[in-house]
Order: structure tokens, then C-alpha cells, then sequence
């Protein structure tokens, strides 16, 4: 058998088991109970700058590794995804995600308590942007959310100014 034969065959079989591997169920990528995400809006810093925290703000444990990492340089962009929970309503989640050399990092997860005190049911979460080009750091979006499963939707906006600051509250059109 020549060189060439033995790996094309090789290479044939590679390939195969990388299709066979895609077509299994991506169920543990994205779980069923998240309902709504968009990723959206920049951020950038000199890695002396807190991670987003909104009430209740998460703890950072001790000698975590962001703190290993500080006084660098570092950028991502924000998550804003909707949890459904047992009872059909949902919890409205905010992520600081660094874009690392290693591939996207979570720097901070906050939940939105403002939103998540409504216990809202959540039938849309959508960027000011789609298109992918941001000229201001920050984030804003739309949560679309009912407060009654029979009631219209109102709009509530997220938004993220430059210096990391977020606010919530009802969309005034």
C-alpha cells in the first residue's frame, strides 16, 4: 500500500469520527432552561478595574484567577440571558466575559434583581445592535417581559454606561 493510500485513509477515517461527534446532541452546550441570551456591547480596562457588580454584587474568592491576572489589559463584551425556573417565570442573568488568548472568560455573573423581583416571564431579549459594531463601550438591550402570562409585554432596558455602571428600568419609548 502506498504512503499516499495510507493517508488518505487516515484522514478519511478522522474525518468521519469529527462528523459523527457533530451530529451528537449539543444539549450540554446550551441547557433547555435557558431561554432568551444575547451577547452584546464592549468593555475594555487596564485590569485594575472592578468586574460589573450590580446588587447583590457576588463575592470574588480570594486569590481567584482574575486577581492573578489584574494590571493587565483586558476586553470582552457582556451576556444578558434569561434562566426559565420551575414555576415558568424567570431570572434575568448578567455576564462580564473577557476575551482572553485561552478563548472567552467569565469575569462576573450578576443577576438582575429588579427585573428577577417582578418575576417576570420573559419572552424576548434583543441587543440595540445587531450588527456587530459598537463605537462606545457599554451595553444596552431590551428585556420583554410579561408580569402576568396573559398580560401584553412591556420593555424594560439594560443598559451599561463607559465607566461600568448598570442600570435597570422600565423602557420610557
Amino acid at each position: 500500500m502506498s504512503l499516499r493510500s495510507i493517508a488518505f485513509i487516515a484522514l478519511s477515517l478522522a474525518g468521519w469520527s469529527f462528523a459523527a461527534r457533530a451530529a451528537e446532541p449539543l444539549d450540554a452546550i446550551l441547557p433547555a432552561f435557558i431561554t432568551f441570551a444575547t451577547s452584546t456591547g464592549y468593555w475594555e480596562d487596564d485590569g485594575s478595574a472592578p468586574a460589573v457588580q450590580h446588587a447583590p454584587a457576588a463575592a470574588q474568592p480570594a486569590g481567584s484567577k482574575e486577581a492573578e491576572t489584574a494590571k493587565q489589559p483586558r476586553h470582552g463584551y457582556y451576556k444578558l440571558f434569561a434562566v426559565r425556573q420551575a414555576d415558568r417565570t424567570a431570572k434575568v442573568y448578567l455576564q462580564q466575559i473577557a476575551q482572553t488568548d485561552e478563548g472567552p472568560n467569565i469575569v462576573s455573573t450578576v443577576e438582575l434583581q429588579e427585573l428577577n423581583d417582578l418575576k417576570p416571564y420573559v419572552t424576548d431579549i434583543r441587543p440595540e445592535n445587531s450588527t456587530g459594531i459598537l463605537k462606545e463601550p457599554g451595553l444596552f438591550a431590551t428585556v420583554f417581559l410579561k408580569t402576568d402570562p396573559d398580560a401584553d409585554a412591556e420593555s424594560w432596558t439594560v443598559i451599561i454606561d463607559e465607566f461600568g455602571d448598570v442600570t435597570v428600568g422600565k423602557a420610557s419609548n
